[in-house]
């Protein structure tokens, strides 16, 4: 599956993908909610093939929410935003592999079998983020390893809302809400609602770019 938004580019790489990289069937769609509503109505596809940039993704948002509803799904990010703390900060996330929207379709093919071989495929030129980046990568890694639910009260949380909000908007218990706030603290590593909201601001673009 690829899911972005530019329906020339879908075209393009659907050719490219089952020209070079042997895939047989390839489906697309033009937003994050219009994906996963693909996903949950049908079996999932072997890659999953994903822009950064999309009319309802914030971020590293759309990857993350794709891995706390389908973890087990590979997803291979394809983006024009390909600098090192991007790239790093991606498979931080759990992506499979990146490639730069640029690139050759050999470099699709290389891929591909990166991650059929269950490996992870880093784009020429990558190198590893200076030590500087390492706390920004952590806190990438961590909101990757939240469940569904709680990444859903997360953003709840960041919209302001009070538990006793987020319990009617999930149509769940109070208490239930309670108990997974405080998984999402003990996984992110902070002590309070502010302080969580802070590491999900690490997943936005503008904590990515370099500065200026």
């Amino acid at each position: 599956m690829i899911v972005d938004d530019h329906p020339l580019f879908c075209d393009a790489l659907s050719i490219v993908l089952t020209s070079a990289a042997g895939i047989s069937s390839v489906t697309t769609a033009d937003s994050l909610n219009d994906a996963l509503e693909v996903l949950n109505d049908g079996p999932l596809p072997d890659v999953l093939l994903l822009d950064l940039n999309l009319p309802d993704v914030n971020g590293l948002d759309g990857l993350l929410r794709l891995r706390a509803r389908h973890p087990e799904l590979p997803l291979l990010i394809v983006s024009s935003m390909s600098d090192n703390r991007t790239v790093s900060a991606t498979l931080r996330a759990g992506a499979r592999g990146f490639v730069p929207k640029h690139s050759h379709r050999d470099i699709f093919r290389s891929a591909f079998d990166a991650i059929w071989a269950g490996e992870t495929y880093h784009p020429e030129g990558y190198i590893e983020p200076a030590s500087e980046d390492g706390e920004r990568d952590e806190s990438v890694a961590r909101l990757a390893s939240l469940t569904r639910q709680q990444a859903r009260i997360l953003r709840l949380i960041c919209d302001g809302k009070l538990n006793k909000q987020i319990a009617f908007d999930l149509s769940i218990a109070e208490t239930t809400v309670k108990a997974h706030v405080t998984a999402i603290m003990r996984k992110l590593g902070v002590q309070s609602r502010t302080q969580a909201v802070l590491v999900a601001q690490q997943a936005r673009y503008a904590h990515l770019l370099p500065e200026g």
